[in-house]
């Protein structure tokens, strides 16, 4: 009997025993549970930290791109700036030829003078009459009829005996050493007589050119024309017979 209690009393003491050996377990866990705990909060924070620094360099790199952007956009604006003159300059010089091609055909059948010059780009731009044919001889493409130096594209008519004229007629003076360009033939030397009055060389006019500057009237002006120029007012980044502002460029076949 006594050896039966004892056992009994071994048993009851064995459970109590693991009862509290597995309360202890799911307290406080075991020591793998918080050592997996810890390395994942570990984790966490170096993750946070690692984004932070990739956040600080994005933005580092950023300004960097924004700088050079900066420094880069003036010449590239220039550059851009300098391709339209250029342009410009290519179809001014167009309309110039188509003009002198114009007037010589007309010159014949309309004695010359302010009657045989266009009055509007159209003119220029169906051509003059073949001889013995129906069909006219194409004298200016599409595109040289625009300035491409504006949004509009229109180019300003520059008539004979305009102060435009005159001032431009200066401006190559000067720039050849007060000797003009002479006439391509008779005929545009007697159309450069009758649009554009003499002129007696002086050392200053190049001075005097720099000034000037176009009028309202100029740009709206109608009638026979001998040239044209732009209606743009900008500083130009190429000089054309040393005139450095787009408005004072003329295209005419006068002084070619």
């Amino acid at each position: 009997m006594q050896v039966l209690c004892r056992v009994r009393r071994q048993e009851l003491m064995l459970k109590m025993t693991n009862h509290s050996a597995t309360a202890d377990h799911n307290i406080c866990g075991s020591s793998a549970t918080r050592s997996e705990t810890v390395a994942g909060a570990v984790s966490v924070v170096r993750r946070r930290s690692e984004a932070g620094y990739t956040l600080v360099a994005l933005l580092a790199l950023m300004t960097v791109v924004a700088l050079f952007a900066m420094a880069v956009a003036p010449s590239v604006q220039q550059q851009a700036q300098r391709e339209r003159e250029q342009e410009a300059i290519f179809r001014g010089e167009q309309v110039a030829e188509a003009i002198r091609l114009y007037y010589r055909s007309q010159a014949p059948l309309r004695s010359g003078g302010a009657q045989a010059l266009p009055t509007s780009m159209d003119q220029l731009l169906q051509g003059i009459p073949l001889p013995g044919g129906s069909k006219n001889l194409q004298i200016l493409r599409a595109s040289a009829a625009r300035d491409p130096l504006t949004i509009e594209g229109e180019w300003r008519f520059i008539l004979p005996q305009t102060n435009a004229l005159i001032d431009f007629q200066q401006s190559i003076m000067f720039y050849s050493g007060n000797i003009l360009p002479p006439a391509r033939d008779a005929q545009m030397a007697q159309l450069q007589q009758f649009a554009v009055p003499p002129i007696i060389p002086t050392s200053n006019l190049g001075a005097l050119s720099a000034t000037r500057t176009t009028s309202s009237i100029d740009d709206d002006a109608t009638g026979p024309f001998v040239g044209v120029g732009s209606r743009s007012k900008r500083e130009s980044v190429l000089t054309y017979y040393g005139i450095e502002r787009h408005d004072q460029w003329i295209f005419t076949p006068l002084f070619r």
